[in-house]
């Protein structure tokens, strides 16, 4: 039977990556894709999510517009990590009919609702801020418990960070939403951190080898790289390699790899954690309590190591989309 997703996101670059992953997967049905500020403004994230769609063929899914700040307090400055677009800021052709494209439901009732229909089915796979997970259990307390599984590419295990100095971009972008979900959510939970993700990194060598296959995907994902500090080596020396040494790291995709084939992840960290609030330092830091400090009755998977090469057949494979009709 087929695996049914909901996929929430802020999709910039390593989002439309991991999306694409889904797209490529075998026995998956992606019942739609909510949209929430993160990488982008969330007008762009919703364009953002169809053009990927477009480009693998694949329009018939729905799209939900949601979350446009956090939960508590002003919306903080968008990241230009991946473009001010969130794509790289490179495409042109935008297209001028796109909020006709996007269902008039708000992401947070769509993913109430398709959970809902489809009880104790469906995988939500979080790859931007908790925004719209946050309010869908504030909605319907009962949310959570529906859930299948809950994937989320987010949070750090080491006091290391990528936005602030001890803080993961999409939790520090809404550090409320992240102690909710964590807090909140007892459905089996696998989290993806930024650590994890930037300690099973790739070679630059395959970045190449996987945007220079004969595909559309793989055109299009050349094409918003190009011109991406993110995907630069050169750059990447003064920030992430800093921490971890050199390598391709496509965040989102981690934990989207995890959700479609579980056998990816050898190795994960099983215990309760929390989202520190507090602090000019700390904010938005997710805490490892592994000696039980906190007394919580629910734990969560973090992942510490998965099978590379299987990982990068399944980037691979994604950017071999559409496939030819014979």
């Amino acid at each position: 039977m087929a695996k049914k997703l909901i996929i929430d996101t802020d999709c910039g670059i390593d989002d439309a990556q991991a999306i694409m992953m889904a797209l490529a997967a075998p026995d998956v049905e992606i019942l739609g894709i909510t949209c929430v500020f993160g990488n982008a403004a969330v007008e762009n994230v919703c364009q953002n999510v169809l053009k990927v769609l477009s480009v693998c063929d694949r329009e018939g899914i729905p799209v939900f517009r949601g979350s446009a700040g956090p939960l508590v307090g002003a919306s903080n400055a968008v990241s230009d990590h991946f473009g001010t677009d969130g794509l790289g800021d490179v495409l042109k052709d935008k297209d001028p009919l796109w909020e006709k494209k996007i269902q008039r439901e708000h992401a947070v009732n769509a993913m109430i609702r398709l959970v809902s229909e489809n009880q104790n089915q469906v995988s939500l796979v979080a790859l931007g801020p908790l925004t719209n997970l946050a309010l869908a259990v504030r909605l319907d307390p009962c949310f959570p418990q529906k859930l299948r599984d809950l994937y989320i590419m987010g949070g750090n295990v080491e006091g290391k960070g990528n936005v602030t100095l001890c803080a993961e971009f999409n939790f520090a972008m809404d550090p409320e939403s992240a102690y909710v979900v964590l807090e909140e959510f007892f459905c089996p939970t696998y989290i993806t951190s930024w650590e994890s993700a930037c300690r099973n990194s790739l070679t630059w060598e395959f970045f190449e080898e996987l945007i220079n296959q004969d595909a559309p995907a793989a055109r299009f994902m050349k094409t918003i790289t190009a011109e991406c500090w993110a995907y630069s080596r050169e750059s990447m020396r003064n920030k992430r390699d800093v921490y971890f040494g050199p390598g391709f790291v496509s965040y989102d995709a981690y934990a989207m790899a995890a959700c479609v084939d579980s056998s990816v992840v050898t190795e994960s960290i099983e215990s309760a954690v929390r989202v520190e609030l507090q602090g000019s330092i700390a904010r938005g830091m997710m805490a490892v309590d592994r000696t039980n400090q906190l007394k919580k009755s629910h734990n969560v998977f973090i992942m510490t190591k998965c099978d590379r090469a299987k990982f990068s057949q399944l980037l691979l494979k994604s950017l071999r989309q559409p496939c030819k009709k014979s």
